[in-house]
């Protein structure tokens, strides 16, 4: 339709975004060339390159040049959504308490839809996945950036469990910005060991079917998550501020603080 006078580039792009979002205009398909579009809006060209570029600043569109460029819908990945969350959390930071009861509310509905929808290999896979987890953390100096990995695997394959895209992206997401201070409970031997030992008895649980049991062992991780915070966190600013900029702070470092 003809854009309306005095703000033509918005409400070109409002035409753009709802023919997208109704299915019109389907990702990877390219919109009509801008000479065409300054016809069929009845604005110049000025106003339908605002537009573009007002959409493509949204995610909606990519621009690719050369003879078969121009403006084409993009297909939004779960990573981009993910990415995009995890920096809005990194950039609002929240106090730890809340942090930990957010993650514990999403990881006990996400374990009872895992054990409801998951088919036998993904619940093996997990199960696997924690063993090896445990293997490793058992190890005389275990790597824990490669513990941390191994963890943040785990979260990511409970969140597929789910069969709910929701909640696949969100538990992306908070893996990629901050993982609840899970990253603490490997740094100290004692928290560690019984951290990788609940994950195995989680994944046990959600592989035999035992929704009540699963739910315990998820309780019993975040009342040692609570523990080590409390015993690790002297001064909640540093930590999130660490959160913030993606750096773990070493035992060290948070002492000299602290």
């Amino acid at each position: 339709m003809p854009a309306k006078s005095g703000r033509s580039s918005e409400d070109v792009a409002l035409q753009i975004e709802a023919a997208i979002l109704a299915g019109r205009i389907m990702p990877g398909e390219s919109l009509p060339s801008e000479r065409e579009m300054q016809q069929q809006f009845q604005v110049s060209r000025g106003a339908v390159r605002e537009a573009l570029r007002a959409l493509k600043e949204k995610g909606m569109l990519e621009i690719r040049k050369g003879a078969k460029g121009g403006a084409f819908v993009k297909q939004v990945e779960v990573s981009n959504v993910s990415a995009s969350l995890a920096l809005f959390l990194k950039q609002h930071p929240v106090a730890p308490e809340q942090l930990v009861e957010f993650r514990e509310n999403i990881d006990r509905t996400v374990t009872m839809l895992a054990i409801a929808r998951a088919d036998d290999a993904a619940r093996q896979k997990l199960l696997e996945s924690a063993r090896k987890l445990q293997v490793a953390a058992a190890e005389t100096d275990p790597d824990l950036e490669v513990l941390g990995e191994m963890d943040r695997e785990l979260n990511l394959l409970l969140g597929r469990m789910s069969h709910n895209p929701i909640f696949e992206w969100v538990m992306g997401a908070l893996q990629q910005g901050f993982s609840s201070y899970d990253y603490a409970l490997y740094e100290e031997e004692d928290f560690r060991r019984q951290t990788v030992d609940n994950w195995v008895e989680t994944a046990r649980r959600i592989a035999e079917n035992e929704p009540m049991l699963a739910l315990s062992s998820i309780s019993n991780h975040y009342v040692l998550l609570r523990r080590c915070v409390e015993r690790r966190t002297g001064d909640e600013g540093t930590i999130v501020q660490a959160q913030q900029s993606g750096i773990n702070p070493t035992p060290n470092e948070q002492s000299e603080e602290i």
